[in-house]
């Protein structure tokens, strides 16, 4: 027997900005970043993609980008027909959008030394970076994420996709963006839903990772609930932060069946499936959360004390822990989303739960009737905080 072996790998960087009104002309942070990209021998353009609902926050938002790359040096092409596509994770199950993005790319020649530019929230960043991948086996995408959410986590990420088959992300890629610009004025118009939604994936990977972050989340959950600016805006830095530093220093596209930033996110995932979506992410990863923290309890890893921490911080910003499709009565039960957490991924089942505020560990089994109680705990304790 006689093979051939290669080997070899490929380095990826990329900036996450954080500023604040991006496209005013005095502010030079996109024009910087276009400066460094410019090339004497290669024209390049960019193709804007935005999410309505940020068009109709900000009505001067497209005439805004027009008047930046006029009046500043870009040595970048604006295509002046920019897609304005529905936001929301409905965008995700419609295919049709991801062809309107591909059909541009083809329309305008956008080619591999371009830009396709993301401006919105979680799903229409998911699903510009989808669509940009697959065009061309790749075109340089740039993220402009608009919501809590999606600046300190999904935004930051190496991970695009959209949902098929009624699943989760059931298509999608890992491509880097090449830069990531954070501009805190989108939050401004946020709904209260929004703003809370996002903080969830503070508390997550605070929960895993860092005992003294969750201590400032707890200790501002007051603050961040009345929205509190520089309170969001420092657990948005931290929370990017901490997102980049387990993208760099573990495994970043999945090879294998480890996914902790997935904390809490089996049942998620899952839970918006059953409710039509019509919750947030953020608000089911809440739930989730409040699921693992309970189990973790009752495998009597994580204290009293602790759990009623979690559950009391998630409370004070507002959440609601308990679904009634958490226990319904059908065919598609939450339990369901242990199978497909481990379909997705591959490879063994991988859950992490908490030995400790800071510190998780991953298990790779869940017992379906412990899983059962804790729902009904949960249950119990939303009905008694009614």
């Amino acid at each position: 027997m006689t093979y051939l072996q290669q080997d070899f790998s490929v380095r990826f960087s990329y900036r996450v900005f954080f500023t604040e009104q991006l496209f005013q002309i005095d502010n030079p942070t996109l024009a910087d970043f276009f400066a460094q990209q410019a090339s004497e021998t290669t024209s390049k353009k960019a193709l804007f993609v935005l999410d309505s609902g940020v068009v109709e926050a900000f009505p001067s938002l497209l005439a805004d980008i027009q008047t930046y790359f006029g009046q500043q040096v870009l040595g970048v092409d604006l295509i002046h027909d920019m897609l304005v596509l529905p936001g929301g994770e409905a965008a995700k199950n419609d295919p049709t959008l991801v062809e309107q993005i591909v059909d541009a790319v083809d329309r305008y020649g956008i080619d591999r030394h371009s830009f396709v530019v993301a401006v919105g929230g979680g799903s229409i960043l998911d699903l510009v970076g989808y669509a940009a991948a697959i065009s061309h086996r790749g075109i340089r995408h740039i993220r402009i994420p608009t919501t809590v959410l999606s600046q300190n986590d999904s935004g930051v990420g190496v991970k695009n996709g959209v949902n098929y088959r009624g699943k989760k992300n059931f298509l999608g890629t890992f491509a880097p963006p090449v830069a990531v610009f954070n501009d805190s004025l989108f939050l401004t118009t946020l709904d209260d839903r929004d703003w809370r939604a996002g903080i969830s994936e503070a508390i997550k990977v605070a929960l895993i990772k860092d005992a003294q972050f969750f201590a400032w989340v707890e200790a501002n959950a007051e603050a961040l609930a009345h929205r509190d600016a520089a309170a969001m805006q420092y657990l948005i830095h931290r929370c990017a932060d901490m997102h980049l530093q387990h993208i760099a220093a573990g495994d970043p596209f999945e090879q294998g069946s480890s996914r902790p930033l997935d904390f809490g996110h089996w049942s998620a995932h899952k839970l918006e499936q059953l409710t039509d979506f019509e919750i947030r992410h953020g608000e089911a990863v809440a739930t989730g959360i409040a699921l693992d923290t309970l189990y973790s309890n009752q495998l009597g890893w994580l204290s009293d004390t602790d759990t009623n921490r979690v559950l009391t911080t998630l409370r004070t910003l507002g959440f609601v822990l308990y679904h009634p499709q958490l226990d319904a009565d059908n065919s598609a039960t939450i339990l369901r989303g242990l199978s497909e957490f481990r379909e997705h991924l591959g490879g063994q089942l991988t859950i992490m739960l908490l030995q400790a505020i800071g510190r998780g560990v991953e298990v790779h089994e869940m017992d379906e009737n412990r899983i059962r109680q804790v729902i009904a705990v949960l249950k119990e304790q939303e009905l008694v905080n009614m």
